[in-house]
């Protein structure tokens, strides 16, 4: 039998727990129900099957009593707790929360602890606006409550009980993996890097499985998450342009840890100035009111591209520079003199050698050199097919080497 966890506070949310475990439960599926419930009013041992003290108890660091009285840490330690927890049981095939704000941000870390691939649903009052803080990098599914998670009624049995056959129709008939014995490698690609990438995917799909990751900032970290997991044997990551959202305000920024994952891993490591003269935004209208006066160029009706400065440029070099300089596996940049995306060559709107010229010495300046680190500045675009193929050749030495 498959095993579906119900996770959520059986002291506001017993009845829809109750009602998800009975349709999963009917639907062919064990249920294990985990309440993680921080108010005093916590559910008899009888109505569920762990309760939130044997949850509580994989806290790395349990917060003392009194801790609990304010919700606010009590919901963070408990999310903490359920990560762990979750991290350590063997049977979950699946997993299923409901909540509003503070159940939804106490069950989504739990849900991004698990491997990719495992069903995932999270039946949330929020799941209509931005669910990127609780999704992540992950296959998380949210389904939007409709009405207050408070109680069943017309609108909310409904609901639940999609999710219900949702998260059971998935563990029942989960595809089995395709015996692809190839190594997997990850990409980043953006509409400007789109044909630089293509040819290094037809250049090395006979021999590995080519994941290909949309810079769009959990695009970015969905790439870094599977080097971390050790699913891939490296990474070609040409398109670096989330760093320009993340220092200059975008709305695709990386975070904090990009690159973090190949300096943690020691994995071989290709990369480029992809789209690094942009910053996105969306509709132009959206576009923050201290950017009006600088180069913008549409890109489509929901996106808006802003040109970055010289200025800006040095301090992306920089900044990049910097955490590659923590990676201790071999690492190959490779910096395209005539341009770093479809709009930045002779005549198109991103065209400014000044900028460019900006990122380049301030990459060149700021990345350490070693045997294992290296940059290599080369006079191609970077969507020339020759590009692609020094992409590649760089790719295959550093698997050597590593």
């Amino acid at each position: 039998m498959k095993t579906v966890y119900v996770v959520g506070t059986c002291d506001t949310k017993g009845s829809e727990l109750r009602y998800l475990r009975k349709l999963i439960l009917d639907a062919g599926c064990e249920v294990v129900l985990v309440d993680v419930s921080v108010s005093e009013f916590r559910s008899e041992a009888s109505e569920v099957d762990v309760e939130p003290s044997e949850v509580a108890r994989f806290h790395p660091n349990p917060p003392k009593d009194e801790e609990f009285k304010d919700r606010g840490k009590a919901v963070a330690a408990m999310s903490e707790a359920l990560v762990e927890f979750i991290r350590s049981r063997r049977d979950v095939d699946g997993i299923i929360g409901a909540g509003g704000t503070g159940g939804t941000a106490l069950i989504a870390p739990a849900m991004r602890a698990l491997p990719i691939g495992t069903p995932k649903v999270l039946v949330s009052t929020v799941a209509s606006g931005n669910v990127a803080p609780y999704v992540g990098p992950t296959d998380i599914s949210m389904m939007y409550s409709v009405t207050d998670v408070s109680g069943l009624n017309r609108i909310s049995r409904v609901v639940l009980a999609n999710a219900a056959q949702s998260i059971a129709g998935m563990v029942l008939n989960k595809i089995a993996a395709t015996a692809d014995e190839r190594p997997a490698v990850g990409l980043t690609m953006f509409g400007v890097t789109t044909p630089c990438v293509q040819a290094v995917t037809r250049a090395l799909e006979a021999r590995f499985d080519c994941l290909v990751f949309h810079a769009t900032g959990t695009g970015g970290q969905s790439f870094e998450k599977l080097a971390d997991s050790g699913l891939l044997v490296g990474g070609i990551d040409v398109t670096t342009t989330e760093v320009c959202d993340y220092l200059v305000g975008g709305v695709f920024p990386c975070t904090s840890d990009r690159f973090g994952a190949f300096a943690r891993t020691g994995l071989s490591y290709v990369a480029s100035c992809g789209a690094l003269d942009m910053v996105n935004f969306g509709a132009m209208e959206t576009v923050p009111s201290q950017f009006r006066s600088r180069r913008l160029h549409v890109h489509n009706p929901q996106v808006t591209l802003m040109r970055t400065t010289p200025e800006e440029c040095n301090r992306i070099g920089e900044w990049i520079g910097e955490r590659l300089n923590l990676c201790a596996g071999p690492v190959r940049f490779l910096i395209p003199e005539l341009g770093v995306s479809a709009i930045d060559a002779p005549g198109q709107p991103f065209h400014d050698p000044e900028a460019d010229a900006a990122l380049f010495a301030a990459l060149e300046r700021t990345l350490r050199r070693t045997d294992k680190r290296q940059l290599a500045r080369v006079p191609l675009h970077i969507n020339d097919p020759q590009f692609a193929e020094l992409l590649v050749e760089n790719f295959k030495e550093a698997l050597r080497e590593h």
